[in-house]
């Protein structure tokens, strides 16, 4: 009998235990007036400098925000509006961007390794100088981005929109570029050595000083 009460009685105390432990969690904390907890809608927000790794912000809408500096690492984004925001300097470690909108967003020196992007909205974004180290961007559009000087070795864009990107100087040494589409694109001393690909388009593409990109396309 002593084994089944002690059951008994850690079973009436297990709903308390869970309570205090769940204590003072279940309310999203606010900066400067943004509730940031999913769905969440600040527009033009001033989240500058603010820690936000490790938060589930899918589907929240940071359009014209400025989130310069801030620290999104293995945070979830998915889905969200980053439309004109400011990401210059973040660092996102394995950010989650998936299906996510950053039209028109600088993102300048920010540290982007393991970004997960597929699908990601990206036209006229500017990368100038980020370290995309290992991201995924399979199927993605880049039209018109600039990713000048952007450090991307081991990447992903296979099947990916980036007519007319800027990627002057980047390294895309063993990146995945099958079946991107790169015409009009700025490849100018870029480096593509060991980068795979297979059935992409250069139509119309400057290739002047670039490393291993494919001349005779």
């Amino acid at each position: 009998m002593r084994p089944i009460a002690k059951a008994s009685l850690l079973l009436a105390f297990t709903p308390v235990f869970a309570a205090d432990y769940m204590a003072g969690l279940e309310q999203a904390p606010v900066i400067n007036g943004c509730r940031l907890e999913q769905e969440t809608s600040c527009p033009g927000a001033d989240l500058q400098g603010v820690d936000l790794s490790n938060m589930d912000l899918r589907s929240a809408n940071f359009r014209d925000a400025n989130l310069s500096g801030a620290n999104l690492s293995h945070t979830s984004l998915r889905g969200a509006n980053l439309d004109g925001a400011n990401l210059d300097n973040v660092t996102g470690y394995r950010l989650q961007v998936y299906r996510a909108s950053m039209r028109g967003a600088s993102l300048k020196s920010a540290q982007l390794q393991g970004m997960q992007g597929e699908y990601l909205f990206a036209q006229g974004a500017d990368f100038a100088g980020a370290d995309l180290t290992g991201a995924n961007f399979d199927f993605s559009r880049f039209s018109g981005a600039t990713l000048v000087g952007a450090n991307m070795p081991y990447s992903s864009f296979e099947i990916s929109w980036m007519p007319k990107a800027n990627l002057e100087g980047a390294n895309l040494r063993g990146a995945n570029l099958q079946e991107a589409k790169l015409g009009l694109a700025n490849l100018a001393d870029a480096d593509l050595t060991g980068s795979r690909i297979h059935y992409a388009t250069f139509e119309g593409t400057y290739m002047e000083g670039c490393t291993a990109c494919p001349f005779d396309w």
